[in-house]
């Protein structure tokens, strides 16, 4: 496997914001997730879970409701607006004031002809779905209190709404209220506080179900308006109601950080009449469930303590595979860690600031596995502000550490530093770093990456294109757009340039990977399209082979001399990955290159990093994928027999970045997810046994 000397790095204090709402388009199997600091994820769930699009925060943009019409999304929040997104170019489309006040919910009807919006002043706004916008068309009768939940009837015809103390529905043609259904407050000393309606779901049988702050979810008659059923599932507030496609199934997520399951079944054997059953208890969280979505196999839930959890309903999946296995989603599935290989630096990407550190040094040899001593600890050099109020979606450092750039959605920024010698200190006193002047066609970027020999950075566009700008001492200059012949309109989102400066690689969520001639400014090549997006790509210093991994964990070679996938890539196509490699559940998010060993590969996910050894055999599928550490314990005949290609170290967890510097020493910088955890705030009390 070879020994390097690590840089263990755990100063990286990444903190994932509180998911706060999730809207599943089932047509597309694409979950969105809203978190608290405004920014939205979307997760491709039939490509193994797979983070597709980030659309970065903005200040003052809370979002606290997500909805789905079609392929077209849309949020709200306590600001009153309703914002559409622009998929294609990551950034909000457009904003809609509703006059309302905050805007506690949104939910569409099934026809995705009308959105529903719940506001502050007791108003549900309805606003007609067009083409390119929404515009409102009228309101529903006026209630006394503000109203918290919505959902429509599948026919169209009615909207229910969740409020204090109690639930109204409408009738959306005449916009008048037909019944008020009462909640009863709690018992004890919660009789006296309002009771609030958190979540509500309208069944095509008119059964009304809801869950509120007393901790009960509710069954309701919608066609007469009378309270069917009780169940008490929780001391505290049940936050969010999830029912499946074919509405046998209902989900309440609780402030306990448990998630109940409910099923109509028969309540005994023989029996015809079906009943709402509650079945499940999952406890995967720690804090409050604030968003819940219910697919055909799984129930997805998200809340305060950051985590996406994918938990699958036993009696849906086959047991013992993979799709019956708990999925945590904890980090983002792409780098925010950039590593200045030939200076020794480290740039920290947050969403208000970067971090510019520089890596400490130890003294003297040791043996395999020991601590080495810091004779010089790790330096924090800049901490840098970010412009305006959209946070950063990408930044970059240049691999000489010499240039530093950043982008939001509305701007891209480049940063001169200036550094002394051998001290890596910077000379200009304060402000330390000159702007520099960047050609007006680069207002925004995708990702950011620069030339290996500093003199070039290339920015992803629109439309999959990569803007080229040339890097001096005394100015900054356009070059070229680099567009692909797909004509593709998806983002960018993995740039890759080659050490010798002759090839550029970038890869979009079309699944297209597109190879540029640097030296011709033109592209070289299309590799074929593969089913699965893919999570990270290089490019071989020394036989120009591109490397990509996708989000099913199947690894492709493709060189880019002949134009075809390599011998050995062919050879791991036919025998297969093992299926301990292909089960794993966080994609491979960097891969690097031994310069002293070109037969290695040099990858990492969230758990492991591994060495792909293309000189040794590949593992069969019957071998154990050992962990190195386990494999160095086995007798030498033992060791000679397991010996294969893929050699795997997880003596490092939660992995943010795995890189190799030019002194051939390996940074590892880690995220433990107990540092996240101590982190949040307190849960609610629980009693525990004999206490």
């Amino acid at each position: 496997m070879g020994e390097f000397k690590v840089h263990r790095v755990r100063f990286f204090d990444y903190m994932p914001s509180a998911i706060r709402a999730m809207a599943l388009c089932r047509r597309s199997e694409r979950l969105a997730l809203a978190r608290a600091d405004g920014a939205l994820e979307i997760f491709n769930f039939a490509d193994n879970y797979f983070q597709e699009k980030l659309i970065p925060g903005q200040d003052g943009r809370a979002v606290e409701a997500l909805c789905w019409v079609g392929q077209r999304l849309f949020s709200a929040g306590l600001n009153g607006e309703i914002t559409e997104y622009d998929l294609e170019n990551l950034r909000p489309k457009y904003t809609v004031e509703a006059y309302g006040g905050p805007i506690w919910t949104i939910s569409t009807n099934s026809q995705g002809t009308v959105l529903a919006a719940g506001c502050e002043d007791g108003t549900v706004k309805m606003f007609e779905i067009l083409e390119e916008r929404i515009q409102f068309q009228r309101n529903l009768d006026r209630q006394k209190g503000r109203i918290i939940s919505l959902s429509w009837h599948p026919s169209g015809t009615l909207i229910a709404a969740g409020m204090m103390d109690m639930i109204r529905i409408f009738d959306a043609d005449t916009g008048h209220a037909t019944h008020r259904l009462l909640v009863e407050r709690g018992i004890g000393a919660s009789k006296s506080r309002e009771v609030v309606v958190w979540s509500i779901a309208f069944l095509s049988d008119h059964t009304i179900i809801s869950g509120d702050s007393a901790g009960k979810v509710q069954m309701w008659d919608g066609l007469t308006g009378t309270l069917v059923r009780t169940h008490l599932v929780t001391k505290w507030d049940v936050l969010a109601l999830a029912v499946s496609q074919d509405e046998s199934s209902l989900v309440a997520g609780t402030s306990e950080g448990t998630v109940v399951q409910f099923q109509f079944i028969s309540s005994s054997v023989g029996q015809q009449d079906k009943d709402w059953v509650r079945t499940r208890t999952f406890k995967n969280h720690s804090h409050d469930v604030r968003a819940l979505a219910h697919t055909e196999t799984a129930v997805v839930s998200g809340g305060m303590d950051t985590q996406l959890v994918v938990r699958p309903l036993l009696d849906k999946v086959e047991k013992n595979t993979q799709e019956s296995a708990l999925r945590k989603i904890a980090f983002p599935h792409r780098s925010l860690v950039c590593c200045a290989k030939k200076a020794g630096l480290l740039l920290f990407q947050f969403p208000d600031h970067l971090e510019l550190w520089r890596l400490g040094e130890s003294e003297g040899h040791g043996k395999p596995g020991d601590s080495l001593a810091v004779k010089r600890k790790p330096e924090k050099l800049i901490q840098l502000k970010r412009k305006g109020e959209d946070h950063i979606c990408c930044s970059a450092l240049s691999p000489c550490g010499g240039w530093l750039a950043y982008a939001t959605v509305s701007s891209v920024r480049l940063y001169r530093l200036q550094f002394n010698n051998n001290n890596i200190s910077i000379t200009k006193s304060p402000p330390s770093l000159q702007v520099s002047k960047l050609p007006k066609i680069l207002h925004s970027a995708h990702q950011l990456c620069f030339s290996s020999d500093s003199s070039r950075l290339f920015a992803s566009s629109s439309h999959s294109s990569v803007i080229v700008v040339a890097l001096s001492q005394s100015e900054c200059k356009y070059l070229h757009t680099l567009k692909p012949k797909s004509g593709s309109r998806q983002p960018v989102h993995l740039l890759f340039a080659s050490e010798d400066g002759k090839w550029l690689a970038t890869a979009n969520t079309d699944c297209e990977i597109h190879v540029h001639n640097l030296h011709k400014l033109k592209l070289h090549c299309t590799v074929p399209v593969y089913s699965s997006c893919p999570t990270a790509i290089a490019i071989h210093p020394t036989t120009s082979n591109l490397v990509m991994v996708h989000a099913d964990q199947q690894i492709f070679e493709f060189s880019l001399v002949q134009k075809e996938y390599t011998e050995w890539s062919r050879k791991l196509q036919r025998q297969g990955l093992h299926p301990l490699w292909v089960q794993r559940d966080t994609p491979v998010t960097h891969i690097t290159f031994n310069p002293e060993n070109p037969a290695h590969i040099i990858l990492h996910d969230m758990f492991m990093f591994c060495i792909v050894d293309q000189s040794l055999p590949l593992p069969e599928a019957k071998t154990l994928l050992y962990n190195q550490m386990t494999l160095k314990s086995l007798p030498e005949p033992e060791r000679i027999k397991h010996n294969h290609a893929f050699k795997i170290c997880k003596n490092f967890q939660h992995l943010m970045c795995v890189s190799l510097l030019e002194d051939h020493s390996l940074v590892v910088v880690e995220r433990p997810m107990l540092e996240i955890m101590s982190q949040l705030p307190a849960a609610v009390r629980q009693k525990k046994f004999a206490t």
